[in-house]
């Protein structure tokens, strides 16, 4: 084979080996949960027609993006700070393609959504960080697949007279969690699980 067509052949492979999460930030992760106490402010509910909240998982070949139609959520407000988060998502409402995935997800191999129909996430904190976009580091207890730790990730927060947003994308490592399925032999499934939040609380 030509020198020049192995160059071009190996740019290739390694241009469809990246992913979303390669450039992720990780959430940090400690065992049990964290102690909750009530924020100050006004609750508000979020949106979720306004709202997504999404997750790329990859193998070693690919990404596989999917969403949850169904989730809920309460941000706490204290004048213009965000003080409290609290969101739950119905984990059979996951959508991706294609559907035999779809159906592989839902399974125990993955979310088990017969056993655990929800996931949960409650903040103990958010504290102001700037760090590039984000504005806030966010900590909690995240409640997935009956498994509960504390999990903190950077944020990008802002209050206005109307409404609040919020948005995050960060990893979570799915071993945490007892998601352990490791694919198929020649094409692995990574450990780390990108989360997508995007959220918008209108204050009315």
């Amino acid at each position: 084979m030509h020198p020049l067509t192995i160059v071009i052949a190996s740019a290739l492979v390694l241009a469809s080996c990246q992913s979303q999460i390669d450039d992720k930030p990780a959430a940090s992760v400690k065992e049990g949960s964290g102690a909750k106490t009530a924020a100050a402010g006004k609750a508000f509910p979020v949106d979720p027609a306004s709202s997504k909240i999404g997750f790329v998982g990859a193998k070693v070949t690919d990404d596989h993006e999917g969403t949850f139609s169904e989730f809920s959520g309460e941000a706490t407000i204290d004048g213009d700070t965000l003080t409290g988060l609290a969101l739950t998502v119905k984990t059979p409402s996951i959508d991706v393609e294609p559907q035999r995935l779809e159906d592989h997800l839902r399974s125990a191999d993955f979310f088990d959504v017969e056993k655990h129909p929800t996931a949960t996430f409650q903040s103990t904190s958010i504290t102001p960080k700037v760090d590039g976009q984000n504005t806030h580091v966010v900590e909690g207890t995240l409640d997935l697949r009956g498994v509960s730790k504390t999990v903190s990730f950077p944020a990008k927060i802002n209050v206005e007279a109307g409404q609040a947003t919020g948005q995050a994308q960060f990893t979570i490592n799915r071993k945490d969690f007892d998601i352990v399925y490791a694919g198929m032999p020649d094409d692995l499934i990574k450990d780390a699980v990108l989360l997508k939040i995007d959220l918008r609380i209108p204050r009315a």
